[in-house]
């Protein structure tokens, strides 16, 4: 009977709203993506979903308590690159890559690499000169140590054989003002965070992360690092992630639903407008991507030698 009961359940599924697990504060990329999704929960899963922030610890404290979840399909949660990062570090509880499971990828989210518009610097090149002529003098500002914008501040000195000295803030916004105040030359920060002040012309982008340049009109000028000769290519991504050990009934019908849910015009629309790119991927493919991003990670953070900032920082 219990049995049937279940079985029961699983089909019926989802019978009650599904809680989603927000591991920052609201406001943040992770949030809107939560909240766009929230309106169009009903619509495309048959119940709505109740978005909760759990900020803390660079995402690990909502993550652990996602892993802790009852795996029936009423917690969810949203992941992000950090998933991946956070456990190369060796200071997080879980594995996370192994201790939760991708529903679906769906969006990507590359860096710009900006520069208050009153320097000379025109272009990559043109830095790395003037890096190279005033060795330490530049600074470079970023989302926290061991951060995926620290990574690219760190790989782009490597690459370039020049000297940077990385400041961590905040967030964006603690970078932008910074740049404009001129307490730091560089910036590695989401596009939306700077988009108007590169459209007022106050800062500059010299480059985009991404492998593709972006595709909002007022930013598509901005030219990829591979396209300027430089082999550094790093995106953020936001998905939806469930606890392991989802039944396979539920976690289809999440799937089917998410995968329609990210189709949609409108909703695409709603998320380009957050100045980000839909990237749909499903379950499989996620997980693909976890392990490469992961790999290609861990051999940065070791080259780059961000793994003995982090454990000078523990210590």
């Amino acid at each position: 009977m219990q049995t049937q009961t279940t079985l029961t359940t699983k089909n019926n599924y989802p019978t009650k709203p599904i809680t989603v697990i927000v591991p920052f504060s609201a406001g943040g990329g992770l949030d809107l993506v939560a909240r766009t999704m929230e309106k169009n929960a009903l619509k495309y899963l048959g119940q709505p979903l109740v978005v909760v922030n759990k900020p803390g610890g660079a995402g690990t404290l909502g993550w652990n308590e996602l892993v802790n979840a009852n795996p029936d399909g009423y917690t969810l949660g949203i992941s992000a690159l950090d998933v991946v990062i956070q456990p190369l570090y060796g200071t997080t509880k879980y594995h996370y890559p192994s201790a939760l499971e991708p529903i679906a990828q769906v969006t990507t989210l590359p860096f710009l690499m900006v520069v208050p518009s009153d320097q000379p610097w025109q272009d990559i090149n043109s830095l790395i000169s003037y890096a190279k002529q005033h060795p330490g003098q530049l600074k470079f500002g970023h989302a926290g140590i061991g951060s995926p914008a620290h990574i690219l501040g760190e790989t782009f000195a490597k690459t370039a054989n020049i000297s940077l000295e990385q400041v961590p803030f905040h967030g964006g916004n603690d970078i932008t003002i910074s740049l404009l105040g001129s307490h730091i030359q560089i910036g590695f920060v989401p596009p939306l965070t700077v988009k108007e002040q590169i459209k007022a012309g106050t800062l500059r982008a010299l480059a985009t992360t991404g492998e593709q340049r972006l595709t909002d009109p007022d930013l598509a000028q901005i030219p990829t690092f591979k396209e300027q000769g430089f082999d550094i290519v790093l995106t953020n991504w936001y998905g939806v992630v469930a606890p392991k050990e989802l039944p396979p009934e539920i976690k289809t019908k999440l799937e089917e639903g998410f995968k329609t849910m990210i189709a949609d015009p409108e909703f695409k629309a709603n998320i380009e407008n957050l100045g980000l790119q839909v990237e749909y991927l499903n379950s499989d493919d996620s997980k693909e991507k976890w392990i490469s991003d992961g790999d290609k990670l861990a051999k940065t953070i070791r080259e780059t030698g961000i793994l003995e900032q982090i454990e000078a920082q523990k210590s």
